[in-house]
């Protein structure tokens, strides 16, 4: 079971504000990887593994 820290896709959808369906894309396109997936194929993530992802797509991005 991973810790408390980690995010469900929604959660880290509102905490990125934006939409769960832009989370599945970025996910989907290999922008953005999950720190964690469940044995039922649900993602979980860690909000400052995932922003530094996307800085490397957006560098100037804060």
């Amino acid at each position: 079971m991973p810790p408390a820290e980690y995010l469900t896709t929604p959660e880290l959808a509102r905490a990125l504000r934006l939409s769960e369906k832009s989370i599945r894309r970025y996910h989907q396109d290999g922008k953005i990887t999950p720190a964690y997936t469940t044995p039922g194929g649900q993602h979980r993530w860690l909000l400052d593994d995932v922003l530094a992802q996307l800085r490397e797509f957006r560098p100037n991005a804060d």
